[in-house]
C-alpha cells in the first residue's frame, strides 16, 4: 500500500473507522504529522478534533529509554519498575519532569492558540498518527488518554511494523492499522509525499476544526459554521468542493487554487477559517480533475481555469443568492482576475495571495471588482510582477506587502496577516455597510 500524502491516509483510515461514528468519539492527532491525518478522520466521522500533547520522560543517562510520560491536566504515568531497576535518583526524576512539563505547556499553547483542551471523560478517544515506527510515543499517548478519563481508547494509524502493531494492541482497547508490511523500515517510505508538517499547519487545522468546519452538523450552535461537500458543475465536468456557511452569511468567497494546490491546502483553509469567523461563507473547490492535475500545462491554462470559475460562480449564485468574492493564489489568482473581467460575471471583490496577475494579460484592464494584491516582501520576482499588474488595473486596487514573507507565507505570523488583510477587504466590499 502506497499513500499519496497524509490527506489520502486520513481518508483511507476514516473508512476503516466508520463503525465508531455512533460512539460520539473525540479524535486526537499526535503532532505534528498525525494532525492532518486526524483532521480527515474527524471530518468523516463528524467528530470534534483536538491534539494530544505527550512528552516521554527519558532516563537521564539513556534518553531513548523512557521511564514514563506526562500529559496535560497534570497526568503523570511512571514505570516504577524502570525507575527501580535504573536506580534513578529522585532529584534526576524531578529535573527531567520539569523540563518536559515546560515543553509540553509550550506546545499545547502553540497548537491550540489559547483554546481549552477537549474533555475526554467517559468518551471514546481515537488516537491518530501518520504511522508507527517503534510505537513508544503512541503507547505513552494511550496511557495518558486513559488517565485523562477516556472510557475507550482506539489507536488508528495507516502503517506500522507487525511487531509494534501487536505490542500496541496491549496498550489500546482497539488498534486500527491499514497495513503492517513485513519489510518495514521507515514510515516515510509508504508515502509519495511525506514532507514535514509545520507547526503552522497544525495550528490552522485545529483552528478550522474549532470553528466548526469539521463536524458539519446542521444542529450547530448559533454562530457556528456548517460545512458540506458539494459537486460544482463547471466546464462540462463536476468538481469536488467544500462549501462552508456561517449562520446568516452575508457573502461567500470562492477560492481559486494555484499551482500544486487544492481545496485541501492548509494555507487556503487557514484563510477560509478566518473569513468564516468574520461571518463570510467560503467555497473551496478544485478547478482541475485529479487526472488533469498530473499534466503541468493545465495549471497554466488560465482561460480554461477562468471558464470553469465563471461556470462555478453561476452555480453558486443559484445556490446561495448573496454577493460573491474571489480569493486566488498563484496561477489561481490569474484565473480569478480573468473571470472577474468577464461581462456576465457579478463579482464584488478579488484578493490575490502571492498571485500571478500578469498571466491574466490584457484582461487586467477589464476587471471591475475592487482588487487587493498581497505579496511577500521577500518574494522579489512575484512582487515585481504584482507592481506591474497594479499599474494595469483600472478598478479600485491596492498592493499590500507582508514584510520578510516568502512566496508561501510560511514565516510566523505571515499567513495570519494575509487572512487579516483578506478579511478586511472582503468585509468592506461584500457586506453592505450600515448608515
Amino acid at each position: 500500500m502506497l499513500l499519496t500524502d497524509r490527506t489520502d491516509a486520513g481518508r483511507r483510515l476514516a473508512d476503516a473507522l466508520r463503525h465508531l461514528a455512533g460512539e460520539d468519539p473525540v479524535v486526537l492527532g499526535l503532532p505534528r504529522g498525525g494532525v492532518p491525518v486526524a483532521f480527515e478522520v474527524a471530518r468523516a466521522l463528524h467528530a470534534p478534533l483536538d491534539v494530544i500533547v505527550v512528552r516521554k520522560l527519558g532516563v537521564p543517562y539513556h534518553r531513548e529509554l523512557a521511564f514514563g510520560a506526562i500529559g496535560e491536566g497534570g497526568v503523570r504515568v511512571i514505570s516504577e519498575d524502570i525507575v527501580r531497576r535504573g536506580r534513578i535518583r529522585q532529584a534526576d526524576l524531578e529535573t527531567v519532569e520539569r523540563t518536559a512539563e515546560s515543553e509540553l505547556a509550550r506546545q499545547a499553547r502553540r497548537f491550540r492558540d489559547g483554546r481549552p483542551r477537549l474533555s475526554l471523560k467517559d468518551r471514546t478517544a481515537i488516537l491518530v498518527d501518520d504511522g508507527i515506527a517503534t510505537g513508544a510515543t503512541a503507547a505513552a499517548a494511550c496511557e495518558v488518554v486513559r488517565a485523562q478519563g477516556a472510557a475507550r481508547v482506539v489507536l488508528a494509524v495507516p502503517v506500522a511494523p507487525p511487531d509494534a502493531a501487536a505490542w500496541l494492541r496491549t496498550k489500546a482497547d482497539e488498534v486500527v492499522c491499514l497495513s503492517t508490511p513485513a519489510s518495514f523500515s521507515a514510515v516515510g517510505e509508504w508515502y509519495q509525499d511525506f514532507s514535514q508538517t509545520s507547526d503552522e499547519e497544525v495550528v490552522a487545522l485545529l483552528a478550522e476544526a474549532a470553528a466548526g468546519l469539521v463536524t458539519g452538523r446542521s444542529s450547530a450552535a448559533p454562530g457556528a459554521v456548517v460545512e458540506e461537500p458539494v459537486e460544482v458543475s463547471a466546464g462540462g465536468v463536476r468538481l469536488a468542493g467544500d462549501l462552508a456557511l456561517p449562520e446568516g452569511a452575508a457573502a461567500v468567497v470562492m477560492f481559486a487554487h494555484g499551482s500544486g494546490s487544492s481545496r485541501h491546502s492548509p494555507r487556503n483553509r487557514r484563510v477560509a477559517a478566518a473569513l468564516n469567523r468574520a461571518g463570510l461563507g467560503t467555497l473551496l473547490f478544485d478547478l482541475l480533475m485529479p487526472a488533469e492535475e498530473a499534466e503541468r500545462a493545465n495549471v497554466f491554462a488560465i482561460e480554461t481555469l477562468a471558464g470553469r470559475l465563471i461556470d462555478a460562480t453561476h452555480w453558486l449564485h443559484g445556490r446561495v443568492p448573496v454577493p460573491i468574492g474571489y480569493f486566488g493564489a498563484s496561477t489561481g489568482a490569474a484565473a480569478a482576475l480573468r473571470a472577474a473581467a468577464a461581462a456576465d460575471v457579478d463579482v464584488g471583490a478579488v484578493v490575490s495571495r502571492g498571485g500571478r496577475p500578469d498571466l491574466a494579460g490584457p484582461h487586467l484592464a477589464e476587471v471591475r471588482a475592487p482588487t487587493l494584491l498581497i505579496v511577500g516582501g521577500s518574494d522579489a520576482l512575484v512582487l515585481d510582477l504584482n507592481r506591474q499588474a497594479l499599474e494595469e488595473l483600472r478598478c479600485e486596487s491596492r498592493l499590500d506587502v507582508v514584510p520578510r514573507a516568502t512566496h508561501l507565507f510560511e514565516e510566523p505570523g505571515a499567513l495570519d496577516k494575509v487572512a487579516e488583510l483578506a478579511r478586511d477587504w472582503f468585509t468592506r466590499h461584500l457586506i453592505p455597510q450600515a448608515g
